[in-house]
């Protein structure tokens, strides 16, 4: 079992080296952080997402009654095709989704099917909502750390007077506690969900994410000094979204350089990351940008572009998280405004609709090498 922040006095300093990323942002400098989220949210595809979650969250706030159990459904259905993604991944086995419905549902065995698997789903199940538990006390750190970032760092420590040092001094520190309180809500929510889900991280892989954690959070504090944590302008929301990325980026690294047995096990490496995977999307709802969700395929993609970029110094992993997310972001923020304006009645109108168009293309086609006969006198109908 992962050490809790309270069991922790200091992490260990090597594994600030140890996960030290190949890109050019630098971790553990918030500058060099910062610089590279604000290139990144340059990116035509993560503009792109941005504009398609701005889209999304501009529904906001629902008052229909439909959309709200629409969106109801679609985060019933979100864990669902998550935990299915967990299993398939944890497992190897070819787990399907009417096992992750049956086990969401509240079943414990599943006639018929493996029990491996149905220990799977429910430990998926547990990490989630384990990650859920989470929620109230991460959210409560980054707001706290929102209402102040507009101020910290206002007051210029070069400036002649000792009354601005000491109040630039004072900024600073509340911004460390702000950061602080951040990475330990993160710290507890990812190694409880480790565990829950038995993702096998030893210490070194906790340490290894404290100090991922420590490095990244600042550039997360400095991208809301510009906008909050409430923004719904896409500009905005590209800026939050980047910082998620980069988050997303810092905690991989720091997984692919501590877990599975070398650095070519993929699947511990895959199976070790899943709880970032959770973490990353209780982070982005707490800073205003709507949660995604990766299939199996997707997942190993992300890890495959990642290990090619770890071999190439020229392409930073944090560009290859981009690459790959930010096209699935943009995908999953299209179908969940899609969900939540889904309307029956019109969804049946717009089938038959459909049907009959087809129904009449078919018949025209049957009877399409028939010729008119001009000497039969017309007939009405």
């Amino acid at each position: 079992m992962t050490q809790t922040t309270d069991e922790r006095i200091n992490h260990d300093e090597n594994a600030t080296a140890a996960i030290a990323s190949t890109d050019d942002r630098m971790i553990g400098n918030t500058s060099g952080a910062t610089a590279a989220i604000t290139a990144l949210a340059g990116d035509t595809a993560v503009r792109d997402a941005a504009a398609a979650g701005a889209r999304l969250i501009a529904l906001w706030p629902l008052a229909d009654a439909m959309q709200l159990d629409n969106d109801a459904k679609y985060a019933e259905n979100l864990q669902v095709r998550a935990t299915h993604m967990i299993a398939r991944v944890t497992t190897g086995l070819d787990v399907t989704v009417p096992d992750a419905e049956f086990v969401y549902e509240g079943a414990d065995e599943i006639p018929g099917r493996p029990q491996e698997i149905v220990d799977a789903l429910l430990a998926a199940n547990d990490a989630y909502d384990t990650m859920a538990d989470h929620a109230a006390a991460l959210a409560g750190a980054v707001g706290v750390a929102a209402a102040g970032a507009g101020v910290a760092g206002a007051a210029d420590v070069a400036d002649s007077t000792a009354e601005a040092a000491a109040e630039a001094a004072a900024e600073d520190g509340a911004a460390t506690e702000a950061a602080d309180a951040i990475v330990a809500a993160g710290y507890d929510a990812l190694c409880d969900t480790a565990d829950a889900m038995g993702a096998g991280w030893t210490d070194d892989v906790a340490d290894a994410i404290h100090a991922a954690l420590a490095a990244a959070v600042p550039a997360v504090l400095s991208t809301l000094a510009i906008d909050g944590a409430d923004s719904a302008e896409t500009a905005a929301l590209t800026r939050r979204f980047a910082a998620a990325l980069g988050i997303c980026d810092a905690l991989l690294t720091a997984v692919e350089h501590t877990a599975g047995n070398d650095a070519d096990d993929v699947n511990g490496i895959a199976a070790a990351g899943l709880p970032v995977l959770l973490f990353v999307n209780e982070l982005r709802e707490t800073l205003g940008v709507p949660r995604i969700c990766l299939d199996e395929d997707d997942y190993r993609t992300l890890l495959a572009a990642r290990a090619t970029a770890r071999a190439a110094a020229t392409n930073p992993t944090f560009t290859a998280t981009a690459r790959i997310i930010a096209p699935l972001a943009a995908a999953e923020w299209a179908r969940h405004y899609e969900d939540v304006l889904w309307d029956p009645e019109e969804a049946k109108k717009r089938a038959k609709e459909e049907d009959e168009r087809k129904n009449k293309e078919a018949l025209a086609a049957k009877f399409a090498h028939v010729k008119d006969d001009p000497t039969k006198p017309a007939v009405e109908l």
